[in-house]
């Protein structure tokens, strides 16, 4: 097991490039599903993630070539419909091929996935909607069973916009027959990224970006060539350390459109942000002023941005509120930025962030992916030497995180722990 050691009070100084979306890569990759034929992706981020869902592909009868940023991936031989416990365990982004499969194989049985602990993100409104296409589903013994002998388009309401479900139904209703309109459904950037693909490959996917998405259904896809967008969440997170360190970072090969909610709350820290195309230079306020943040829906503020900017807050000039609206669990890092000496009190969905004037190391232990980013960047500016611990979350997300921040100055490394 790994452990990243800082050393804060540097401030961060330079450029750093944004790597390939992770929540955009692993639908885009399960996408290939749908079709005969190699398909190939560039940008594809070095993550656990990826290297847990690839196997997958492979037991599912796929062939699967990786190398560097690129992979290929073949479902001509696409031949079995189970997608078993031991590959599925690791993250929740496998719950993605229930319906390619349903579409595909006219069947499909995956188990329920793992993933992060930060609530509970059922995946009823998965279910309940390809039972809308017409698949008959069952739960049983930890396993989704969906079967179909073709699907047939429907209007589908979706509770809440959720994400993986709108891929999930997007890539399911694709091959079904006729139309299919998703309302209410998620507006992220990586569903658009996902709509456009699909598109290329010979499907017929509208309105993506909005809370309605149209699908006319087409009889077969081919295989295509597509690059992966940029990681928002990674770019926010560059953004947020320059801020808390008072450095001076320009962030490449990003989309400033995709950001526009977390340019502005760093605006209102009193940071200097400035856009030049396709790259976004933040240079941090020498006072950070408090700012409140509620996480909504995209285009609203991020979850996946929350606890970055509670380690900014950690730091600031005065008393910040952050509503957390989206996962119920999403405060179980909080314990541990008061271990560095954070001033955080938690009252159900909101936390109350008062600024000290400076953080101090100490050994923490990371519970979630974006947890892991908020221990990091407050480590960076807290006095002495700052521990993180089960990194593996961390490697989920970020390709190459502690790199990426010693290249900007940050007193840091990764140790392998015997």
């Amino acid at each position: 097991m790994d452990q990243i050691i800082v050393e804060g009070g540097r401030r961060l100084k330079g450029e750093v490039k944004i790597s390939g979306a992770k929540n955009a890569a692993l639908p885009i990759l399960v996408s290939s599903l749908l079709a005969d034929g190699w398909s190939s992706y560039s940008n594809v981020p070095n993550l656990m993630d990826i290297q847990s869902i690839l196997p997958l592909f492979t037991d599912l009868g796929a062939c699967v070539e990786s190398s560097g940023d690129r992979v290929r991936i073949n479902a001509e031989g696409l031949n079995n419909h189970i997608a078993p416990y031991d590959l599925v365990r690791k993250m929740r982004a496998s719950i993605l091929v229930l319906g390619p499969l349903v579409a595909r194989l006219k069947k499909a049985k995956v188990s329920l996935p793992g993933g992060c602990a930060i609530g509970a993100r059922p995946i009823n409104l998965h279910l309940k909607g390809l039972a809308r296409l017409g698949a008959k589903i069952k739960l049983e013994h930890g396993y989704v069973s969906a079967e179909a002998k073709r699907l047939i388009g429907a209007e589908i309401y979706l509770d809440t916009a959720t994400v993986t479900g709108t891929e999930n139904l997007m890539m399911a209703a694709v091959l079904a027959e006729g139309v299919t309109t998703l309302k209410n459904a998620a507006r992220e950037p990586e569903i658009t990224a996902l709509a456009h693909v699909l598109n290329r490959m010979g499907g017929d996917v509208q309105g993506a970006g909005t809370s309605v998405i149209t699908i006319n259904g087409v009889e077969s896809l081919t295989p295509t060539e597509t690059r992966i967008i940029p990681d928002r969440i990674e770019a926010g997170t560059f953004m947020a350390a320059a801020a808390l360190t008072r450095g001076d970072v320009t962030v490449l090969n990003c989309e400033p459109d995709h950001l526009e909610a977390v340019i502005h709350k760093l605006q209102l820290t009193g940071a200097d942000v400035r856009v030049d195309g396709k790259n976004i230079r933040v240079k941090g306020a020498d006072k950070i002023e408090s700012i409140d943040i509620t996480t909504l829906p995209y285009p609203g503020f991020p979850t996946d941005m929350q606890a970055q900017f509670m380690a900014l807050m950690s730091v600031a000039n005065g008393l910040s509120h952050i509503s957390e609206t989206i996962f119920e669990n999403r405060f179980i890092h909080v314990s541990e930025l008061r271990r560095l000496g954070a001033d955080i009190t938690v009252q159900g969905s909101s936390a109350f962030v008062k600024g000290v004037p400076m953080l101090s190391g100490a050994p923490v232990m990371a519970t979630d992916l974006r947890a892991s980013a908020s221990l990091i960047l407050g480590g960076l500016v807290a006095k002495g030497k700052t521990e993180v611990n089960r990194v593996y979350h961390l490697d989920r997300g970020y390709d190459g995180m502690e790199k990426k921040f010693a290249r900007l100055g940050a007193a840091i490394k990764r140790v392998k722990l015997t």
